[in-house]
């Protein structure tokens, strides 16, 4: 079982290393969003929104194994970083028990890494798919990109995203189906 968890905590490692700067700095961002009291270490809640920034909606057994593998008791834990918190409004100590596991901050990078290189990118290529396709109908249209640009801040005209569209309907069908955006995505 050592030899199994030195090897696992081996190839995370690996795995951080492995990523580029801007994934890093990602993985970073995400951490420092969400560990609102700025401890270094995160909870069950927010690690689980901060996966979900990440790209990852994991279910809640996976993000409590996460914790049973990596965490550490929020008890073991001196010099206040959560243990000795006191609840808001009252003068009971918050719960402490070894139930109450937090991720350090190092740990967090390493499940993000090896999350992040785990990616299939055929499956996040489908998933912006469906931020384009919000309607579910199969295909991107002018409106669909329209959409997005004007929720990014893109200021591109009426004729650059008809042309978008022109180039790569090649089916002529007014719009991009999944099949042609995965081309188009995977080059």
């Amino acid at each position: 079982e050592r030899a199994e968890r030195e090897r696992r905590e081996a190839e995370e490692r690996g795995a951080l290393e492995s990523l580029s700067e801007e994934q890093r700095e990602e993985v970073n961002e995400a951490f420092s969003l969400f560990d609102l009291d700025k401890d270094n270490y995160i909870d069950y809640h927010e690690l689980k929104v901060a996966l979900k920034a990440l790209g990852f909606d994991l279910p809640k057994n996976d993000i409590l194994s996460m914790l049973q593998t990596h965490g550490v008791s929020a008890s073991s834990l001196t010099g206040g970083a959560r243990g000795g918190q006191q609840q808001q409004g009252g003068d009971r100590p918050s719960f402490t028990g070894p139930s109450r596991l937090l991720l350090s901050h190092v740990a967090f990078q390493q499940i993000a890494a090896q999350r992040i290189l785990n990616r299939d990118p055929q499956e996040e290529i489908l998933r912006a798919f469906e931020l384009f396709d919000a309607e579910g109908k199969g295909r991107i249209d002018v409106n669909d990109l329209r959409r997005v640009a004007r929720e990014l801040g893109e200021g591109l005209q009426e004729e650059e995203l008809q042309a978008m569209i022109e180039e790569f309907d090649v089916r002529g069908e007014g719009g991009i189906d999944r099949e042609a955006f995965l081309g188009i995505c995977m080059g």
